[in-house]
């Protein structure tokens, strides 16, 4: 899929703020809860204005004589993977709508989009959002998080981006038994029964991954999303929807590390043999390739919510595109390169990172397979 108009300038907007994520990576990655001297970044800007919701945002991004749909899977993907081809840690690190904006924009109604977005606009503002729990994961199907009425939400999550800095987010809690009683709500910290610890990281430290333990956190009746959306559009279908977008997400930041790391190398000597330059311009191919591949899934995610399987098999591509760049072209800058190189040896640890974030590649394969079954008995 190639990117012309206004896709194509949005492109190399978000390429001309990469720099600056590159310049910051090393010092978020040795301080992650170390942020204040980092919210003067120009990616904090055009990642709220690309994730806001065209209602609510009062400053769209305007290019080519247009402005731009906040809240587009695609235009988010076409931005994160440049500004990933600076640091994907460090997009994740800034304060934003991130994943608690697109449960946001699916089951918001206008007065709370309004309140949420309204919330982040200053640009100072960092969001959260807790689906994941320790025994079950990203299965949403077995979670244990409850909301009891008169006592609140009562729960664990685990591995919550920006959780103990988050001010404001979604949190997803059962309200009774079965699919349909899983519900997410607009909840903000420091709040009576909230607790949050940061966990340890080795890749994508930027991302302060947390565990948040909830013991009667208050949740009035409008803090509900989803309430004026039929039953069936409330919880399980926002969380596969947002499982969509966040898989398509991390698939970019995958394929914008694995550009970094292949320019990275390539200008870091002189002097290729032709073997080498082969094997680099093969490199830049199959980026290429995956980076098309994310671009039409991100399309399909914007045109119908339910391609679970798309996404999942977009996140499997980027996470090994991103592992193959990462321990494959550095050994073309001889023995000792990581530690010579301190971003590539970033890099490296990021790329594993990505594999256990919203779910791991078995966990991509079973929706690939469930996805792919669904449809061949919806055809038969």
């Amino acid at each position: 899929m190639e990117l012309d108009g206004h896709l194509a300038l949005l492109r190399s907007a978000a390429a001309e703020v990469a720099p600056d994520l590159r310049a910051r990576a090393l010092r978020i990655d040795a301080d992650p809860g170390g942020m204040d001297v980092h919210l003067d970044s120009p990616a904090i800007g055009l990642i709220r204005r690309l994730s806001t919701p065209s209602a609510v945002n009062p400053d769209p991004i305007r290019l080519g004589g247009r402005a731009l749909e906040g809240g587009s899977c695609l235009l988010v993907v076409i931005g994160l993977i440049e500004l990933a081809y600076g640091d994907a840690a460090g997009v994740l690190a800034l304060p934003g709508p991130a994943l608690a904006g697109v449960v946001m924009h699916l089951l918001g109604d206008p007065e709370q989009q309004e309140r949420f977005f309204q919330r982040i606009a200053d640009g100072r503002t960092w969001t959260f959002c807790a689906i994941t729990e320790p025994d079950v994961g990203s299965d949403a199907t077995r979670m244990s998080t409850t909301l009891v009425p008169d006592h609140g939400l009562v729960g664990v999550k685990r591995y919550i981006g920006n959780g103990t800095r988050g001010d404001v987010g979604v949190v997803f809690a059962r309200t009774g038994k079965g699919p349909l009683a899983i519900r997410a709500m607009l909840v903000e910290s420091p709040a009576t029964g909230w607790s949050a610890r940061a966990l340890p990281m080795i890749g994508l430290r930027g991302a302060r991954l947390s565990e948040i333990e909830l013991t009667g956190v208050p949740v009035a009746e409008r803090q509900l999303l989803g309430s004026h959306l039929p039953p069936t559009r409330r919880g399980m279908w926002g969380a596969i929807r947002v499982f969509s977008d966040m898989r398509t997400q991390i698939a970019a930041m995958a394929v914008g590390t694995s550009m970094a790391v292949c320019d990275y190398v390539r200008a870091a000597r002189t002097g290729w043999t032709r073997c080498e330059r082969a094997e680099l311009d093969t490199a830049q191919a199959e980026i290429a390739a995956v980076r098309a591949m994310v671009y039409r899934t991100a399309a399909a995610v914007d045109a119908g919510p339910d391609h679970p399987g798309l996404a999942a098999a977009a996140k499997i591509e980027g996470v090994r595109l991103a592992k193959r760049m990462t321990t494959r072209l550095p050994r073309l800058l001889g023995r000792g390169a990581l530690p010579e190189h301190p971003l590539l040896e970033k890099w490296w640890r990021d790329a594993s990172a990505f594999e256990f974030m919203e779910g791991t590649g078995n966990v991509q394969r079973l929706q690939v397979a469930r996805d792919h079954l669904r449809r061949r008995e919806a055809a038969a």
